[in-house]
């Protein structure tokens, strides 16, 4: 079982290393923004799988439970709490995000962050 473990902790790390990678190298703002959306899924992942446990049960303790053979089957449930929590987030921070590319799209007309930079840097020589 300790396979599976190691499995997820190198897919949460691909997945962060190819996130990476679109989100500096990559010229599309809609492609950096998937890129930002894997290292947050990897993130996720890599915390489910620090609480994984082999053969663990659901952490709801039944009345006629030991206490002792629960406490020692039981999975942790606080790391899947908070990739829960980390889901919900990053689902309105994406819908924000693809928001401001809207924005942005209707600003510049395009969807390259080089154009948008050279864009930039003319209105600053404009202004000064």
């Amino acid at each position: 079982m300790a396979d599976i473990q190691l499995i997820i902790l190198l897919t949460s790390v691909a997945l962060v290393v190819i996130g990476l990678y679109a989100a500096i190298f990559v010229d599309n703002i809609i492609k950096k923004i998937i890129g930002i959306s894997f290292i947050e899924e990897g993130a996720n992942l890599f915390i489910v799988g620090i609480g994984y446990k082999a053969g663990g049960i659901v952490p709801i303790i039944l009345p006629d439970m030991n206490a002792t053979w629960f406490a020692q089957n039981a999975s942790y449930p606080l790391p899947y709490g908070l990739v829960l929590t980390s889901i919900v987030i990053g689902a309105s921070t994406l819908a924000v995000m693809l928001a401001l590319v809207m924005v942005l799209y209707r600003k510049y007309g395009t969807l390259s962050t080089s154009v948008m930079l050279a864009d930039t840097s003319k209105q600053e020589e404009y202004d000064e």
